[in-house]
């Protein structure tokens, strides 16, 4: 892999991931009604899981979706209704001074399996296993995940500090209730570009 495709991949990798999406949006959730520390298994399973997603698609499972069209639209149908459950969960989220009883952050193993539902990180690994590997060798696809493995983390982690900064205003239950429903709502409006492409 040439330096100028490393270089256009990190800047891939950074945007990607420092942008709003399901993934982020939780995490500031998260950060903001349990902190940075219990945050931290929600983190690294975004980072791991979608390391690993990016391995796998790499390896060929997006022959797979070549091959059986239909496979393709039932994930995506599965991934909208998850979404959706998840915006609920974000909505209902119990105020924070009630959270330590009734809520819980994703877990680890949650939220790399999150990463197989969620339409932007489908979108960004075959987006760099398609543009960023010079072939299809094992080794140009270990770069590419190593490349996100390195950036993803840090990128996300910013997330889940904005929201744990963003609890200091929200100490009020009435402002924490908004907030959270403020982000349900962007939760659902991440998926306009996967419902009406």
């Amino acid at each position: 892999m040439t330096l100028e495709l490393l270089s256009a991949l990190a800047v891939f990798a950074f945007v990607s991931s420092i942008t709003p999406g399901p993934n982020n949006l939780m995490l500031m959730a998260s950060g903001a009604n349990f902190g940075f520390r219990r945050t931290i298994p929600h983190m690294l399973g975004v980072g791991l899981g979608f390391v690993f997603m990016v391995l796998l698609v790499g390896a060929g499972l997006v022959q797979v979706f070549d091959a059986y069209p239909v496979s393709h639209t039932i994930l995506k149908g599965a991934s909208v209704l998850y979404l959706l459950w998840l915006a609920w969960k974000i909505a209902h989220a119990a105020p924070s001074d009630a959270s330590s009883n009734t809520g819980t952050p994703m877990t680890f193993l949650q939220a790399a399996a999150f990463q197989w539902v969620n339409p932007k990180a489908w979108t960004m690994a075959l987006t760099a296993v398609t543009v960023y590997t010079p072939d299809t060798s094992v080794w140009a696809i270990a770069i590419v995940a190593a490349v996100f493995g390195a950036i993803n983390l840090p990128a996300v982690s910013s997330w889940t500090l904005l929201g744990q900064q963003m609890a200091r205003i929200l100490t009020n239950p009435a402002r924490l209730t908004a907030f959270n429903w403020s982000m349900a709502v962007l939760l659902v409006a991440s998926l306009y570009p996967v419902l009406f492409p």
